[in-house]
């Protein structure tokens, strides 16, 4: 479909029949009915001459384009209005809203409706669709992304933009259906196309003659990418990725790691928390000095105790010789403490006192040494919950979350997505001596996977593919997701809909709603006050409704009477199983 936007005298003879305020049974051309589509007309026309001022000065084109939208929104109804362009190979390459910055480029891309693109991609024709409800090209997750509801019916328009004979993006509007328009549709399909010429030449400018455009464009283009200073793209070794996301961590780490300050990483796990710690040490002035990491989950108190501090010979039963622990080995150098959420409350003490005063005792001696090590912490626990309910020490929280950086998640930076799964390909086809590469149909799957558990798990995903590929190719039927095979995705949507599978109140992220005070937090109360573990007294596990009694009971025998284990096996403390034994008067057996 083609349409000759270039001739004035066709569209002022389109006009009068595209106001629907001018068209009626009784509607004369020569008479005054005709004068309420003047004024909307003016309207447009000076909003597309406003267009074409900002398309052609010299700026970002993603800044233009958000302008552009803008302006739009000023003469055709719109809630939301998008410009999508693809790269030669029909990847989404830029996605820009009326309210664009760097970070809102993934949030515009999740807002596209993927088959409504592709057809207007693939046919070169606007797409129409009064009700989004009722039109195949829309998806249920579509139909939910745009705001349409059994109460909302929302319409879309969608126009191609053409670079020359080929179409290089779409221009998109969506409405709630009672807002109306100004315009009948095929008159607001007319304003876009006309729209997304003038796009599509300014695109063709800034693809196709940069070296005409680079002096008026040199000191805008740098001023709009670098408002703060002149900053220079940080590289850090086994962090991959282009995003907008990314690159916002990367230059906080750049920043941050120039101090001694203390460290707090957080993020969900697989996130890569671990390389940032470790480029925190490698561009500080400590990177010559030792990088020494622990994982505070996987040792019991009285092992992690010796691993930071160190011991002398004869501390304990098996200590034979004197050991320096991970605080004395890191000394001038940075200490790496993962799942940092994870330690018990009487070792958050003596961490605490180490962190204030720089200086310890080894166990089993009275000797205190002193070191200058930067601490560096990392957890995907919720600590400010943490805190609320006892679990963790509320100085100990002051004292790490100095600095904070949030590591974003893999559904955070999905444009990363193909970079990392070519990264982990290519080292799968060296360890195994084959040649492997992504069919554009598996890279598309993968873009829009959720991953919770991030990039471990597209690591995973593409070694599965791999070892499982009857060709050089991967397929998108080679994936895990594709085939029913995707037991992490079925584990992320059930635990979005059933909650945790272990019911354990105390570990819980938000307390049950008919419970106040400790009592919510799984925290014994003051003396005289009853709260049971869970609300109601009961919980359910395996499917059947029991009792805090019963679940203590059972745990107990489990555990052969012993408290310390119960405790552990129910994610409570042994005070917390005291607390529940007295206020039930369940007697202890002794075996």
């Amino acid at each position: 479909m083609h349409h000759n936007i270039g001739k004035p005298e066709q569209s002022a003879r389109k006009t009068p029949s595209c106001d629907k305020n001018a068209q009626g049974a009784n509607a004369k051309p020569e008479t005054n009915d005709v004068i309420p589509g003047v004024q909307p007309y003016e309207s447009a026309f000076t909003g597309i001459s406003e267009i074409s001022k900002v398309l052609a000065a010299p700026s970002r084109l993603e800044v233009a384009l958000a302008k552009t939208l803008e302006l739009l929104r000023s003469f055709v109804q719109m809630q939301h209005g998008i410009i999508s362009l693809f790269n030669g190979d029909g990847v989404l390459d830029i996605a820009v809203g009326t309210e664009w910055d760097e970070s809102s480029d993934e949030r515009y891309r999740r807002r596209l409706p993927r088959k409504a693109i592709d057809q207007i991609m693939t046919t070169d024709t606007p797409l129409i669709a009064e009700n989004i409800a009722l039109h195949l090209a829309f998806s249920a997750a579509d139909i939910e992304m745009l705001g349409a509801s059994d109460t909302v019916a929302v319409s879309f328009i969608g126009v191609p933009i053409r670079l020359d004979a080929n179409v290089v993006g779409t221009l998109t509007i969506d409405r709630a259906l009672d807002n109306g328009s100004r315009y009948p549709p095929d008159c607001d399909v007319q304003l876009l196309t006309v729209v997304a010429t003038l796009v599509g030449q300014t695109i063709k400018l800034h693809r196709l003659s940069p070296g005409d455009r680079a002096r008026p464009m040199a000191e805008g283009e740098r001023l709009q990418k670098q408002p703060a200073r002149e900053r220079k793209k940080v590289y850090v070794k086994g962090m991959i990725g282009d995003s907008p996301a990314l690159n916002a961590l990367l230059e906080k780490i750049a920043v941050v790691a120039k101090a001694k300050s203390t460290v707090l990483i957080r993020g969900e796990s697989g996130t890569g928390k671990e390389l940032v710690a470790r480029a925190l040490h490698e561009l500080s002035p400590r990177a010559k000095r030792p990088f020494v990491k622990l994982n505070c989950a996987a040792l019991p108190e009285t092992v992690l105790e010796s691993e930071l501090f160190g011991h002398e010979k004869g501390a304990f039963t098996s200590a034979f010789n004197s050991r320096k622990g991970r605080f004395e080995l890191a000394d001038k150098g940075t200490l790496f403490l993962d799942e940092i959420g994870e330690i018990s409350g009487s070792f958050q003490a003596k961490l605490l006192r180490v962190l204030q005063e720089e200086e310890f005792e080894r166990v089993g001696s009275n000797l205190t040494v002193k070191v200058d090590v930067r601490v560096i912490a990392a957890t995907n626990k919720n600590l400010e919950e943490a805190v609320a309910r006892n679990e963790f020490r509320r100085d100990l929280y002051y004292r790490i979350n100095v600095v904070h950086l949030q590591v974003p998640a893999l559904r955070e930076r999905r444009s990363d997505i193909p970079l990392l799964a070519a990264e982990f390909l290519k080292n799968f086809s060296d360890e195994n001596g084959r040649t492997l590469t992504f069919d554009p149909s598996a890279i598309e799957v993968l873009k829009n996977c959720e991953f919770p558990g991030n990039i471990r798990e597209l690591q995973n995903c593409v070694h599965r593919a791999a070892v499982l590929a009857a060709g050089p190719s991967i397929f998108r039927k080679d994936l895990a997701c594709c085939d029913g095979q995707c037991f992490a995705a079925a584990l992320w949507k059930a635990s979005l809909q059933a909650g945790p599978i272990v019911p354990v109140p105390v570990k819980s992220s938000t307390p049950p709603a008919n419970a106040t005070g400790s009592a919510a937090l799984g925290v014994p109360p003051p003396i005289g006050e009853q709260a049971p573990l869970a609300a109601a007294g009961a919980a359910h596990l395996n499917g059947a409704r029991v009792t805090d009694a019963d679940r203590v009971i059972a745990a107990m025998e489990k555990c052969g009477w012993v408290q310390a284990k119960a405790a552990r096996l129910l994610g409570l403390t042994p005070r917390q199983i005291g607390y529940v034994l007295r206020k039930y008067g369940i007697e202890i057996k002794r075996l």
